[in-house]
């Protein structure tokens, strides 16, 4: 049987290992994954190249043979980072993604997909669809960059499945959380710095930036990946953007408080005022992916907040939890 190639960019990364794993475990695939400044880890069916995606000699020398490219390679890190060095979720990342989707178009890849994210929307009390970006309106100023960034590849993925038979999936996903995510303090975005303040917290308490009364749309990565493989199941059509969340906005305090729960510790929950928080809520209506790809995400916040618990407890457990600690964030 000849199996497709899949090439996931970024496979060392939270969401690109969770996509690498899974998809080893088809009979139909041949997965390779890209790492660079991570070294690779052990799994079966996986093979590895390194490359700098930066660098247009190494992205066409990986992007050879390859049938389908899993773009989740990215500059990312957390709230503290976003609000006072904005500017790193920028260059890299924009020149990166267009070396990527030019090979892509070049050697005539057969499905391409990018995972962008909903930080370019407005904050809304209502499930937001894909149409409902709006150009003319102002995005928080801590998501001004990035947010262009990711709106100009998304243009760019429609721009190239415009002119060759490559067909391209942009994924606007929500908060992704679970096994394998950033649970450093300095790096992780609000569910795995919540889990590792509640998990190692030597008080009785733990601190929260802000009042987190802003909410967040969360998903479980396992329902991520589920919806990459409907998407290159099904999919037909040259280019699509879909939306692709729990469908549910979870205010910060309240997520904070069922991770505590979960957790089995009695903790006082603290909120520091002072430090940056980016005060938007926005989560999504998933319609579009359930009418045309069959898609929508099986793991409720309960479920999801104790599988990765269980995960990070046989990971990060014991002492070794006090390694993500870190007294700069």
């Amino acid at each position: 049987m000849v199996k497709t190639r899949v090439l996931v960019c970024g496979a060392t990364g939270f969401i690109g290992r969770n996509i690498a794993e899974a998809l080893c475990a088809r009979d139909d695939l041949k997965v390779v994954g890209v790492h660079h400044n991570k070294p690779p880890f052990e799994h079966s069916g996986l093979d590895w190249v390194e490359a700098n995606l930066n660098d247009a000699a190494d992205v066409s020398r990986v992007i050879k043979d390859a049938d389908v490219l899993i773009q989740a390679a990215a500059t990312t890190s957390g709230s503290k980072d976003v609000s006072e060095r904005p500017h790193l979720h920028v260059t890299d990342n924009a020149v990166m993604n267009a070396l990527l989707f030019r090979a892509a178009f070049e050697q005539r890849i057969g499905h391409v997909v990018f995972f962008s994210c909903s930080i370019m929307l407005q904050s809304s009390d209502q499930g937001l669809s894909e149409t409902d970006f709006d150009a003319n309106a102002d995005m928080a100023p801590q998501y001004f960059g990035a947010g262009w960034t990711k709106v100009y590849s998304e243009k760019m993925c429609e721009f190239y499945a415009g002119l060759g038979d490559t067909r391209f999936t942009v994924v606007r996903h929500s908060n992704v959380y679970g096994p394998h995510d950033k649970f450093d303090l300095h790096k992780s975005h609000v569910f795995g710095a919540s889990v590792t303040k509640v998990m190692t917290a030597r008080d009785d308490f733990i601190s929260v930036w802000g009042a987190g009364e802003e909410a967040r749309d969360l998903l479980y990565v396992g329902d991520l990946v589920g919806f990459v493989e409907s998407a290159l199941n099904k999919q037909k059509t040259p280019f699509e953007i879909y939306n692709c969340g729990c469908g549910e906005g979870v205010k910060v305090k309240d997520l904070v408080a069922k991770i505590i729960a979960a957790s089995g510790r009695n903790l006082e929950i603290r909120h520091d005022l002072s430090k940056p928080t980016i005060p938007t809520s926005v989560f999504f209506d998933c319609s579009k992916a359930r009418r045309d790809l069959g898609w929508t995400p099986t793991t409720d916040l309960h479920s999801g907040i104790a599988k990765t618990i269980a995960w990070w407890n046989d990971v990060h457990g014991s002492d070794a939890g006090a390694s993500l600690l870190s007294e700069n964030v």
